[in-house]
């Protein structure tokens, strides 16, 4: 009798051990719920187990229960920024996530100038750490990892953050979570997923490459590394699934370098990688990315080409994309130093286009929008000039000029407000522009607001013909 009587004990306690809810790692103490939202929390537990939900700025319990594969999930309405608050879970055990705020949520993506942080080498880091506790900024940080197929769960934990938690945390993430808390006084809670050398069909769920032959093809040409995933969704599925429960703002990406080799399919692999994640959480967040620096790639022009494709995804709704050339001073290095001001400009885009809070500088690059020849001259319009061009410097650099032989010859600009004038004595009759259309060039044509005027050009040549003197 004594032995069945421990029997039962033992089984008892199993059970009690198995009953215990459990929560994913982005749903913790220190976290940022997107404010104003219908958001998800979920996690696991027996079967048929009950489970109440308690939230504290409202008081109000939810009740549900695990399914019979050991899911629940229920959804809560937050209010407007502020805390900080508790959540409290109350099954076969207890569970009480504290110090939680409600603000903005973004993820921070792409490979590594996104990336990089003050352990790699961005020192202006050292200079934010003495005002810190003055910001209402949380970070979650995920490890690299790869996986097969969706995941639903990833390592990390939500902190507050600090300079010791900082150090290895993307910088220009850091920076644009920064900003965009200074200037709309509410908390943001950061999501770093980001990889450094990698393709964005690693961050594109595998199906939608595979189902495509062209991106399926460009895809073949990633040679596999020993750093980095290059098949499609490996890091989709271990570093973007595990979060599309999890209510967001939107997302910055910083990513290309990857895909200069094949840059004639990156608008569509774009394309396809936003679709994806838009269609995964439910919702068409924005997606604010940052143009690829200028970096001396080699003799094929793959880095102009791909800036180009990164142009033609701004054509994808709620998109926009920052241009970072005049931040360079290094073109040997394809890690550009200053990732401040990029950050910055990435807020910049996010206050004005998802906020509305407008500010008196446009954030918005200069885009090349028309040409039109008249005699010896090619008149250029863009878009985003709304308070006119200068020049940085005396002469713009970069830009070219050709006639119907295709060959180009550096060229003159005039300034006439919103537009140039383009001319060279060697063109009697010109039929294209080019402007920084190269792997490493910088020119210096900005707006008012002294952002740079995005490469450009107007013609769609093949590059081999290429007769630049």
């Amino acid at each position: 009798m004594k032995k069945y009587f421990f029997l039962l004990v033992f089984t008892f306690i199993t059970l009690s051990l198995h009953a215990k809810i459990r929560l994913p790692n982005i749903v913790g103490s220190n976290m940022v719920l997107q404010q104003k939202s219908n958001t998800k929390v979920w996690g696991w537990a027996s079967p048929g187990e009950k489970i109440k939900i308690t939230t504290s700025w409202d008081n109000k319990t939810i009740d549900t229960k695990a399914d019979g594969n050991a899911n629940w999930q229920v959804n809560i309405q937050t209010p407007v920024a502020g805390g900080p608050y508790v959540i409290t879970l109350q099954g076969q055990n207890k569970i009480v996530l504290d110090n939680i705020l409600i603000g903005e949520v973004w993820i921070c993506s792409g490979q590594s100038n996104m990336e990089w942080s003050f352990n790699n080498g961005v020192k202006t880091i050292k200079d934010e750490f003495a005002q810190l506790s003055k910001l209402k900024i949380r970070l979650f940080h995920i490890p690299k990892t790869t996986a097969k197929t969706p995941q639903d769960n990833v390592d990390g934990n939500w902190a507050v953050i600090d300079s010791n938690n900082l150090k290895a945390f993307s910088a220009v993430g850091y920076y644009f979570g920064k900003n965009l808390n200074q200037a709309m006084d509410v908390p943001i809670g950061l999501i770093s997923s980001n990889w450094g050398g990698t393709p964005a069909e690693a961050w594109t769920p595998d199906s939608m490459v595979e189902s495509n032959p062209v991106l399926k093809e460009a895809a073949a040409k990633n040679k596999p590394k020993a750093s980095w995933p290059v098949s499609p969704g490996y890091a989709y599925n271990a570093m973007i699934a595990p979060l599309v429960n999890f209510q967001i703002a939107g997302a910055i990406w910083y990513q290309g370098e990857s895909n200069t080799e094949t840059a004639s399919t990156y608008a569509e692999l774009m394309n396809t990688m936003i679709a994806s994640w838009r269609q995964a959480w439910n919702k068409d967040f924005p997606f604010y990315y940052v143009q690829i620096a200028p970096y001396k790639y080699g003799n094929k022009n793959i880095g102009a080409l791909l800036r180009e494709a990164q142009i033609k995804s701004l054509s994808i709704k709620n998109t926009g994309m920052v241009v970072v050339s005049d931040l360079v001073n290094d073109t040997l290095n394809i890690h550009p130093v200053n990732k401040k001001d990029v950050g910055i400009r990435l807020a910049n885009l996010a206050i004005d286009e998802t906020y509305g809070l407008n500010k008196s500088a446009s954030p918005k690059n200069p885009l090349f929008k028309s040409v039109t020849i008249k005699g010896a001259n090619a008149i250029i319009d863009f878009y985003n000039t709304d308070t006119g061009l200068e020049i940085k410097g005396n002469t713009v650099r970069e830009i070219f000029i050709a006639g119907t032989d295709q060959a180009f010859y550096p060229a003159t600009v005039k300034i006439k407000g919103k537009t140039i004038v383009v001319s060279s004595k060697q063109v009697k009759t010109p039929v294209a522009v080019r402007y920084q259309f190269s792997n490493a060039g910088i020119g210096n044509l900005i707006s008012k607001e002294g952002l740079p005027v995005a490469p450009f050009r107007t013609d769609n040549w093949e590059l081999s013909t290429d007769k630049i003197k």
